[in-house]
């Protein structure tokens, strides 16, 4: 049972749901601030720094048997002062620690367990750390009294260590690369990334390397422009191949829509079941680029009901989306001690049968390879035991066959079955939703929503795209300020914007003018790079700083790597494209092209690590490219520029805003004859107009 305190920590007073999560933990926690940091100092004594999310499974594991221990918990609140982090809050301190977690261990992921000095120098972190020995890990309680004796009788000793640490981090981030003129970037770097994501492709059952297995959409948006720039087929068969696997899989939920965060094992089978608005976001934008490519609409099927999954469960009534559902859920209603991984997602054999006609129970239990004993290939802690995970056994065409039934009566049973399931499935406790609206994880999901439209011309997906901006523009951006913040929650907003979410804020802006040639997100776009500019941007080396000065920052960080988000940087060196196209604005593309030389060093020797970037790479060696869609021009036009794959080009319509920064334009706003044309043009130099369909077909092919 766990322990709850009889009166509740600091915690109790924040917003986060993650911290409040923790408010009733014996252990006397601290939120991350002047205070709780000055308290470090007052009383020297080492802080003991997790960092975690709501929806992290082993975050609650963690809770639970470290944490509501009331043994553990007096000797953390008499050796350390004991903070709190929500990740997602503060992605600025979690990188910091992650960073230097990762340099310490050669290893990272959540919770993080960081220990400090009082002035935030880092001497000994780990993940997740067991209460008493076990998993080969040494036992919290171990840890804990260690550390204390270290600190007590080594304390000078700690301090160095921590000193060390920062100075190694800040030195590598500080120091200039290799001057411009050395530099040469050509295409040989993508073609070693290419042979690099092969290396760790796993062909069997997509996706990369044999151990967990995460979407990753990042890498997949790569080799789609890997194959559409050289023609590599193989580039785009592993990309259709691991959505297909990912879509079958247990990792997609295949009742309600949606993914969870990455499967245990490599067969994308059994997943840790939470849900985060940037995987829905950004596996939506690869499926959406995939069905492009292919013509073919089950990826467009895949992305809708994604998207119809995000709609009816992740969005607030005023226009943002939540963050996450989590991994477990209560299986009786009220009792948190009930609690599961899995729970809401999980079925009995025999609950199936109960559920469903006899008739149709055996099609579908031998279509999503449901076993009396259960399914689940992992289960090393033994929490699912004779629980199945839905996922796609054997196709329509096998299933039709062994029953003696057509494919679309198969189906149409199995779409029954889903009804019925998804109605009992109602009546379970739903897992808890953590409802903080994120700046940049809404951006996404505004950009997703944008690029659904353009390939279906449905209108509930473009007001989505655009409610979710003005949600954003009225709740986080801060127009007299001028400043724009990272979180909303319960009224409040909170904590000084990212990197991030400047950089995936403006392209969703310029992602939404190029559905709606609505000159008022383009304006707001170019604002918000301005302050992103003045904000994060090294004049003296180039790239961005992930984070603004701060006394609680204690070294700066770049980072190039593309992981379960974008890079910051990645994005906002596609912007900065983007806009010196758009606004003719020639010190973006320079600003742009100095932040690759920059990265160019961390790019050849891991291209694996930051394939957005390496789109970047490849935005610039192409050179830009602009469709202009006369004022005058029809919706079949249109329609057929947002129908095709075009990864490089930025589509503009001219206005009076437009013409006034950029000639071409104006010369265009100001060609009347061929007003209801489209112009194709690279660098800014313009094919002949094309005024009819099939012109367009040439031209664009």
């Amino acid at each position: 049972m766990p322990t709850i305190s009889n009166s509740p920590n600091s915690l109790i007073h924040e917003n986060s749901p993650y911290l409040r999560q923790h408010a009733n933990n014996p252990v006397n926690w601290y939120a991350w601030n002047d205070s709780s940091i000055a308290l470090a100092k007052q009383k020297n004594k080492p802080i003991f720094l997790s960092i975690g999310y709501s929806t992290c499974y082993w975050c609650h594991v963690m809770e639970r048997e470290v944490f509501e221990n009331p043994e553990i918990a007096e000797l953390m609140n008499k050796y350390f002062i004991n903070i709190k982090v929500d990740r997602e809050e503060r992605p600025d301190i979690d990188r910091i620690y992650m960073t230097a977690l990762q340099a310490m261990t050669g290893m990272g992921g959540w919770p993080m367990s960081m220990f400090l000095t009082p002035d935030l120098k880092p001497f000994y972190g780990a993940t997740y750390i067991p209460p008493k020995s076990k998993y080969n890990q040494t036992g919290f309680e171990d840890v804990i009294e260690k550390i204390n004796t270290v600190w007590q009788e080594k304390h000078d000793e700690v301090l160095n260590s921590g000193n060390q640490v920062v100075n190694l981090l800040s030195n590598k981030v500080l120091k200039s690369n290799v001057q411009d003129e050395d530099i040469t970037i050509t295409e040989d770097v993508l073609h070693k990334a290419f042979e690099q994501f092969k290396s760790v492709y796993d062909y069997s059952f997509g996706g990369f390397g044999q151990g967990n297995k995460f979407p990753r959409p990042a890498a997949l948006d790569f080799l789609n422009v890997y194959f559409k720039t050289f023609g590599n087929i193989e580039a785009f068969d592993m990309v259709t191949f691991t959505l297909m696997k990912m879509y079958t899989g247990g990792i997609h939920d295949h009742l309600n829509g949606g993914f969870h965060r990455y499967s245990v094992d490599h067969v994308w089978r059994v997943p840790h079941f939470e849900k985060m608005l940037y995987d829905q976001a950004q596996i939506i934008n690869t499926l959406l680029d995939v069905h492009s490519i292919s013509g073919k609409q089950i990826y467009l099927h895949i992305a809708a009901s994604t998207i119809n999954y995000v709609l009816n469960y992740m969005q607030d009534e005023q226009g943002g989306f939540y963050s996450a559902e989590d991994a477990e859920s209560m299986i009786k209603e009220g009792d948190k001690n009930s609690k599961s991984e899995g729970a809401f997602y999980l079925w009995d054999k025999n609950e199936i049968d109960k559920i469903l006609p006899a008739d149709h129970a055996g099609i579908f239990e031998y279509y999503y390879g449901i076993l009396p004993a259960g399914n689940t290939l992992n289960d090393p802690h033994n929490v699912l035991k004779e629980k199945n995970v839905l996922y796609v056994a054997h196709d329509i065409h096998d299933t039709a066959k062994v029953f003696g039934k057509s494919e679309e009566e198969i189906f149409s049973i199995l779409e029954s079955c889903r009804k019925k399931l998804v109605a009992s499935q109602s009546e379970r406790p739903r897992p808890f939703l953590d409802k903080k609206i994120i700046t940049s994880w809404n951006a996404m999901m505004s950009s997703a929503l944008s690029k659904a439209f353009k390939k279906t011309g449905n209108k509930r997906f473009l007001n989505a795209a655009v409610n979710c901006i003005n949600f954003l523009k009225r709740s986080l951006i801060d127009t007299e300020e001028p400043r724009l913040y990272r979180r909303f929650i319960n009224g409040e907003r909170r904590f000084s914007a990212t990197l991030e979410d400047y950089a995936l804020l403006i392209k969703a802006l310029i992602d939404l003018y190029e559905v709606t040639f609505d000159d008022e997100y383009i304006e707001l776009a170019s604002s918000l790079n301005i302050l992103c500019i003045k904000n994060f941007y090294d004049r003296q080396n180039a790239g961005f700083f992930d984070s603004e000065k701060s006394d609680d920052i204690i070294f700066p960080t770049k980072d190039p790597y593309d992981g379960s988000e974008p890079s910051g940087n990645s994005i906002q060196i596609l912007n900065l494209f983007r806009l010196s196209v758009i606004l003719d604005e020639s010190a973006y593309f320079d600003m742009a092209e100095r932040s690759l030389i920059y990265f160019y060093d961390d790019i050849r020797k891991s291209p694996f690590s930051s394939p957005l970037l390496l789109i970047s790479l490849l935005n610039y060696l192409k050179g830009a490219e602009e469709i202009v869609v006369g004022k005058k021009a029809g919706n079949e036009l249109i329609g057929y520029v947002y129908s095709k794959y075009l990864p490089f080009a930025q589509i503009i319509k001219p206005s009076e805003f437009l013409a006034g920064k950029n000639e071409l334009i104006k010369e265009i706003l100001n060609d009347e004859p061929n007003g209801h044309g489209v112009f194709v043009c690279l660098d800014f130099k313009c094919e002949k107009p094309a005024l009819n369909l099939e012109e367009l077909k040439e031209i664009i092919k």
